[in-house]
């Protein structure tokens, strides 16, 4: 095959260095952390190494056709997870597009009265993102809220590979508990382990001077180990696959817009945590030829997808993946579905369209919750309608109906109680008299009139 183009990619990265994260074990619920500026050059690391792989006109991998100087707005789109470590991805978003973007002097204008202003810091180029919140829209944090995963989550906590994970685990607990201050030493708690011992690790000099060799790395293989069974799923369609079943919604879309010729877009940055990254690898099975793969990927990692086009006669479509760990090492390419070489696009889109989520209903229905609460009450395609996919929204909807009609009848029966007990004196309402039990001691009880 001859040397195809690049013609667009989609770039799924993992946010920078932050603080401590914790999350729960279950629910996967996590509690907000900040950005560091480790983080922040980290993903502006990775900003700077994808323009100089897609932007340089001298790369083997240059995108065809693309602004490189000054953004074209609408040859780039980026979507951002603000869900559970919300602050800290965006704030690693911005900093990709720093690097991917730099200031430009270009990036000036001239008024009518002839003077030439230059935006900020030298020619800073503003990019707008999409943020993407679990509230409205699913497709970048699926596994909170979603009853079924966590179902699977503790199933797998009480298989017997589980038990016997935390048993071979036992020994190194028992030294580990004087350097995590009380947390729970157990498989279950394992990731919010590691990431204490790592965060301490890179930002406490006494913390470090002290944690003995290897801890560092075997607190990391049993986060590893249990990551990967709780977001890896041998089915391709399966509950633990969640987090790129949904992701891929974006990433096919995308996909679809680069191969089409009059859609300008050429480039989709996709800004979230480890989470989908794991998924994405077990189902397109990844993990088969690279089960080095079955990890939490570092901070400032990057799975980049590129469509490359075949000169004529073929002209077809294909993808090249590539993954980068972490900011240390460069672009390795991976295969997916045991292919050796690249993979048809159409081929790509065959394989996954069964198992891919393309919307909330369809959240909805894998995560089997009837909650009305995670995602807005409207149709998002016309054929979600007469497939009939919006039955949980229609109950909704006549349940609120049922609300406003309760609350219209009473207004009524408040307006013909009003009219029973109330007469009016010139423009003045006086209440009429009610009737009143009174008893006084033993005597019988008799009625009284009282305004």
């Amino acid at each position: 095959m001859s040397h195809p183009e690049v013609h667009g990619v989609v770039v799924i990265a993992r946010n920078g260095d932050r603080t401590q994260s914790w999350q729960d074990p279950v629910s996967y619920k996590a509690k907000g952390t900040t950005s560091t500026p480790l983080g922040e050059v980290q993903s502006h690391q990775l900003g700077s190494f994808l323009r100089k792989t897609y932007l340089d006109r001298s790369s083997s991998s240059h995108i065809r056709g693309i602004s490189t100087d000054l953004v074209d707005l609408k040859e780039v789109h980026v979507r951002v997870k603000v869900g559970s470590e919300g602050a800290s991805v965006f704030d690693s978003a911005t900093a990709v597009l720093q690097g991917l973007f730099p200031p430009n002097e270009k990036n000036r204008m001239t008024l009518a009265n002839e003077t030439t202003v230059v935006a900020p810091l030298g020619g800073y180029q503003y990019i707008p993102v999409e943020t993407v919140e679990p509230v409205n829209d699913r497709s970048l944090e699926p596994w909170t809220d979603c009853p079924a995963f966590q179902e699977r989550v503790k199933k797998i906590q009480n298989s017997d590979e589980f038990k016997k994970k935390e048993q071979d685990a036992q020994k190194f607990f028992r030294t580990l508990k004087d350097f995590v201050f009380g947390m729970p030493t157990t498989m279950e708690n394992m990731y919010n382990l590691h990431d204490y011992v790592s965060t301490q690790l890179i930002h406490n000099k006494t913390y470090a001077h002290r944690l003995p060799p290897t801890y560092i790395e075997q607190a990391r293989g049993f986060a590893d180990w249990r990551e990967s069974a709780i977001f890896g799923d041998s089915q391709m369609n399966g509950i633990g696959n969640i987090a790129s079943r949904t992701a891929l919604s974006s990433v096919l879309r995308a996909l679809q817009r680069i191969a089409f010729n009059d859609d300008p877009l050429q480039f989709m940055l996709i800004e979230t945590t480890y989470h989908p990254f794991i998924s994405f690898f077990h189902q397109t099975q990844m993990v088969k030829n690279h089960p080095e793969l079955k990890a939490i990927p570092d901070f400032g990692s990057a799975l980049a997808i590129e469509l490359r086009r075949a000169p004529p006669p073929d002209a077809r479509e294909f993808l090249r993946f590539k993954f980068r760990n972490g900011t240390d090492s460069d672009f390795q390419t991976v295969h997916v579905f045991n292919h050796h070489e690249d993979i048809p696009l159409t081929e790509f889109i065959y394989r996954l369209e069964n198992s891919v989520i393309n919307s909330n209903s369809e959240w909805v229905r894998a995560c089997r919750t009837s909650s009305a609460t995670s995602w807005l009450g409207l149709p998002e395609s016309a054929s979600d309608v007469t497939n009939g996919n919006y039955m949980d929204i229609v109950l909704s909807m006549g349940l609120f109906f049922l609300v406003m009609l309760l609350c219209w009848s009473g207004s009524q029966a408040f307006k013909r109680y009003r009219r029973r007990n109330y007469i009016r004196l010139g423009n003045e309402e006086v209440g009429m008299p009610t009737a009143q039990v009174v008893n006084y001691g033993t005597e019988k009880p008799r009625l009284t009139l009282s305004s």
